[in-house]
């Protein structure tokens, strides 16, 4: 099943690093929360991605048109130009990059990788977000039920200390918990080709008029996911991956 996931964002609170190179290339434990992102679907036996890029898409080219050299060894003859790689392993990945414009909101950039997708459902996701989901089952889930969208709910991290207060007594404290309270978009999506048609073009919002539309018709369904899930939208959220990850027993499969 094709892997979309939406790489062309500005990322304007993260503009410590987003001047220099778009959001999903900030690294998490030396490599792009990307490439965090994509290790995890491969991990689940899925391959075959296409980045829909857009502001410093050419950051991302460049790092997959160099990958190899980047991540193996090699000696190279400096008199003949010849490169021999002493690489341990391969990637066995399709990556397909495609510029889906400087200013196309999410849906647009959704919409001009139509052709790339074909008519076949398809997994999308954000750039920028990171889970210890099993997408296996979301994807049996959605064949289950039929319907043109799936979407992953989840409780988001609360951004300050928690506290459980009978009367004026505090009888349990948690500092940034997964809340209990409330289901967000989690950002990890099944979906049948034909909900394509509901995007009107590279203005349409994903998250407002079509997703919206299929609700409406009865056509989202829901797949509730109560593990990690952490989105990288502040300096702040990057810093409490980084802890997590230095910890060695980081949630999310890479």
């Amino acid at each position: 099943m094709k892997v979309v996931i939406l790489a062309g964002g500005f990322g304007t609170r993260l503009s410590e690093y987003t001047s220099d190179i778009p959001k999903p290339m900030v690294t998490i434990g030396g490599k792009p929360i990307l490439l965090h992102i994509m290790n995890f679907y491969a991990s689940f036996g899925h391959k075959d991605f296409h980045l829909a890029a857009g502001y410093k898409g050419e950051v991302i080219k460049d790092f997959f048109l160099n990958y190899k050299n980047l991540n193996s060894d090699f000696r190279i003859d400096l008199k003949t130009g010849e490169i021999e790689s002493f690489e341990e392993e391969r990637l066995d990945w399709k990556v397909t990059i495609v510029d889906t414009g400087q200013k196309s909101m999410t849906g647009g950039r959704v919409k001009r990788l139509k052709k790339f997708i074909g008519k076949e459902p398809f997994l999308l996701t954000y750039g920028d977000g990171l889970v210890d989901l099993d997408i296996n089952k979301v994807i049996k889930f959605h064949e289950e039920h039929g319907k043109m969208v799936t979407v992953t709910a989840v409780h988001p991290t609360a951004r300050f200390g928690e506290l459980d207060i009978v009367e004026d007594q505090v009888t349990t404290f948690k500092e940034k918990p997964q809340t209990t309270h409330g289901w967000v978009n989690g950002g990890y999506f099944v979906i049948q080709p034909e909900f394509l048609d509901l995007i009107e073009g590279d203005e349409t919002v994903l998250e407002a008029a079509p997703l919206e539309k299929a609700a409406e018709m009865g056509e989202l369904k829901a797949f509730f996911h109560k593990g990690y899930w952490k989105c990288m939208d502040t300096k702040r959220d990057r810093d409490d991956l980084e802890e997590v990850w230095k910890t060695g027993k980081a949630p999310w499969k890479s």
